[in-house]
């Protein structure tokens, strides 16, 4: 089984997490420009591929106004998916049906919310391609770096006997952290995303590749 990451990953994020984050922000009294608002943004950046929810509960504190936070950055993502801001990165599409035609089961996954992720999967036409796609509420409500979404993935679709069957991919440290914390054997970080090699190896990424376009012939996908 694979499970992938999505914004970063699969798909091209072009800097829309943080501009949906700067809506949001904005929309809660957070300037622009402002100390505040760059700290903000900062942890933004050191968290890309956890649960938004998540984030927003540190960066805002109130449950009432970390929802109201995580409803407007979901908004604004959805805007900017809706207005065509959204693309599959080069060669993502045919490493998933390369390892699908192969016999491997395929898993998306994402730290946004379901009606976030249903709209890129309907924006680039992937509804029906892969097994399975979760958000964290599928699996619990705790997204990375917890292991929960690789686990229940592994769950719901029963595509392998043992964890080490598993491959994980994603462009974040907590990609990598979830991968381990799951025993996947196979931790690919890409560099298409957020970090760097050197944030990837040392969040525990057994590999380091280019695109996920590589992560067919790692996986042993001729």
């Amino acid at each position: 089984m694979v499970v992938l990451d999505m914004a970063g990953t699969t798909v091209a994020d072009g800097g829309l997490v943080e501009r949906a984050f700067g809506e949001a922000a904005q929309r809660l009294g957070v300037e622009p420009g402002t100390p505040d608002h760059e700290e903000k943004l900062a942890y933004v950046r050191a968290t890309m591929g956890e649960s938004k929810i998540s984030v927003f509960r540190h960066l805002f504190g109130e449950e009432e106004k970390a929802r109201r936070a995580n409803a407007e950055f979901e908004r604004a993502y959805g805007e900017l998916v809706d207005a065509g801001h959204c693309a599959p990165l080069p060669g993502a599409r045919e490493a998933i049906e390369r390892l699908r035609d192969a016999g491997l089961t395929v898993v998306l996954t994402t730290g946004f919310a379901r009606t976030t992720q249903d709209a890129i999967l309907a924006a680039l036409g992937w509804r029906d391609l892969v097994a399975l796609t979760l958000c964290p509420a599928d699996a619990g409500g705790r997204g990375r770096p917890y292991p929960d979404m690789v686990l229940a993935a592994l769950l719901r679709t029963g595509a392998a006997d043992d964890v080490r069957e598993v491959a994980v991919a994603g462009d974040t440290a907590y990609d990598m952290l979830s991968g381990r914390r799951a025993g996947a054997s196979v931790v690919a970080g890409v560099l298409t995303g957020a970090h760097d090699k050197g944030q990837l190896s040392e969040a525990g990424a057994t590999h380091v590749l280019g695109s996920v376009a590589e992560l067919p012939e790692l996986c042993g996908v001729r």
